[in-house]
Formats: structure tokens, sequence, C-alpha cells
């Protein structure tokens, strides 16, 4: 036995206490029977799937607007789904107009098919292999979302994104699927001066090597969906229906009014942006402040 100076100990505790809280968390595994959804949580060195409760009961019916959208997107996680040849995807472009919202509907239409969905930060992307490795033997089919990415020139994680969807030795197994949303088409900043530096070969116009470097990243998605602001038409059917859907999970009735009609559009002025999420702003508002009286 040694007889160590209470002093000695006391150091030897904050040591094995610092130690321990560099270790990674001793976590159960994701129950994919029962979870649909998981995050990925960076602790330390590592990290681990920490598995969500899906509140967003979104259906691709309740999305308007973006039709062409739902059916490309519907059409690639089917595929997937079915063991057969789909992309990995960039929905880009406005923000508000459904690129995320899409991606929960598709998962609350095709979960009991065995889809699951994994979000993951932007800066954990360097963690892809070992989220790769956590669910290449699941049986179920993944998708890797990265929700509102961009970058900045020379990230780590920009690399390891761009290796893993270029098939190197970080690419996702069968049962993965990469889906990123971003309001940024090249996911990238573009300045004026990326545009110096081309050059004519053979008569054509090449691009600089910073446009080339910029979009090396979005060419190596093989889906790339536009979202768009929504016309004021398009904006009022989705004024519509949010305010329907309200009032229709608290059993009441909602005139669709002329005035609140006007009060939608100047709601939409004010936010200067007409999309999904501000009609759906605007109807938490509106049924509030409608069924408020009713609660003294």
């Amino acid at each position: 036995m040694f007889n160590l100076k209470p002093e000695v100990v006391a150091r030897l505790e904050r040591v094995l206490s610092s130690v321990e809280m560099l270790l990674p968390r001793t976590v159960k595994p994701v129950d994919w029977a029962t979870c649909y959804a998981a995050n990925w949580r960076r602790h330390s060195f590592s990290g681990y799937l920490e598995p969500v409760k899906v509140t967003d009961t979104t259906t691709l019916d309740e999305l308007l607007g973006v039709e062409e959208q739902k059916k490309v997107m519907t059409h690639n996680t089917r595929q997937f789904l079915a063991g057969l040849p789909a992309n990995n995807a960039l929905m880009w472009g406005s923000r508000g107009t459904g690129k995320s919202s899409l991606v929960k509907a598709l998962l609350n239409e095709y979960a009991p098919k065995g889809l699951r969905v994994i979000q993951i930060e932007k800066e954990d992307l360097i963690y892809l292999s070992e989220i790769f490795s956590a669910v290449e033997d699941q049986p179920y089919r993944f998708i890797l979302l990265c929700d509102d990415l961009t970058f900045e020139v020379g990230e780590l994680s920009y690399k390891m994104l761009k290796s893993a969807l270029d098939g190197s030795v970080y690419s996702p197994p069968e049962n993965v699927l990469i889906y990123v949303t971003s309001n940024r088409r090249h996911l990238l900043p573009e300045y004026e001066t990326d545009h110096l530096g081309g050059k004519f070969v053979n008569g054509e116009l090449q691009q600089s090597e910073a446009v080339e470097e910029k979009v090396s990243l979005s060419d190596r998605f093989g889906l790339w969906v536009a979202f768009y602001a929504f016309s004021q038409d398009r904006y009022l059917d989705a004024v519509r229906l949010a305010i329907a859907r309200e009032a229709r999970e608290r059993k009441v009735e909602i005139p669709f009014t002329k005035e609140l009609e006007i009060e939608a559009i100047k709601w939409s002025h004010d936010k200067s942006k007409r999309c999904g999420r501000t009609a759906y702003q605007f109807s938490k508002n509106y049924v509030g402040r409608y069924l408020l009286p009713a609660h003294g």
C-alpha cells in the first residue's frame, strides 16, 4: 500500500475528474424501431446519436407553392426506400420557402416504410465516418440532413462533405443519403472578383479558378432543387391552409374574411417576405388573438 499525502490524492482526483469529462458519454444505442429521428451531439473528441421525438406533423399535402419540388424529392426518396438508385440532394433558395419542412413532411410520410432522419450541424461534418459506421448495419434508410448550410472557403467540414459526396473513403453506405438545405446555391459566398481570371480557350470562355472551386461542391449533389418566394395568391392559399389547420386542432370554426386577407397581406409586407413561414407565423398570431377573448 502506498501512503499518499492528502494534497497528492486531491490532485489525482482533479486529474481523474478532468479525464472523465473528456471521455465519450455512455449512452444507449438508438432504438430505430421506435425512434424516427436523431441529432448528432458532439462530445469531446467524438459524439453520439441522441434520439429526437418528432413533434412536427407537417404533411406533404400541407406544403403549398412547392409542387414541383415535392414531386422531385418524393420520387428520389421513394427510389431510395425501394433500394433503387437515388441522389444526394441540395435544396437551395429563399428563406422560409419550405426546404426544411419538405424533409420533415417526407419523414412523416415514409417513416412507417423505414425512413429515418439524422440531423447534423455543419461543425460536426468532420464526424461523418462515425455516423455512417453507427447506422450502416441498420435495416432502415437514413437521410443525413444538414440544415441551413453555408461555408467559408477552407473550412475542414467543407472538405469532409466534399469527400463524402465524391465517393471517397468517407462516402456514405448504401442506406444513407445526404440532403442539404441552404440559402446559397453553391454553399459558399460569391463575390464580383470571383469572375476575374477567366480566360478564353479555343474561343470559349472558361470560368476562373475561384468560380470552379465554388461550384465544385454543389456539383457533387445529384439533385439541385430550387425554392422561390411565393406569389401573393400562393401566400394567401398558405395562410388559409395554416389557419384551417390551427382551427381544426382546436375544434373551432374561423372564417376566412376579407379583413383577415388584408391583415395577412399587411403582415407579409411588414415581414418583407411572402413564404410558408410567414403564413405560418401569421396564422399563429391571428388564431391566438381570435380565441383569446374566450379565455377571459
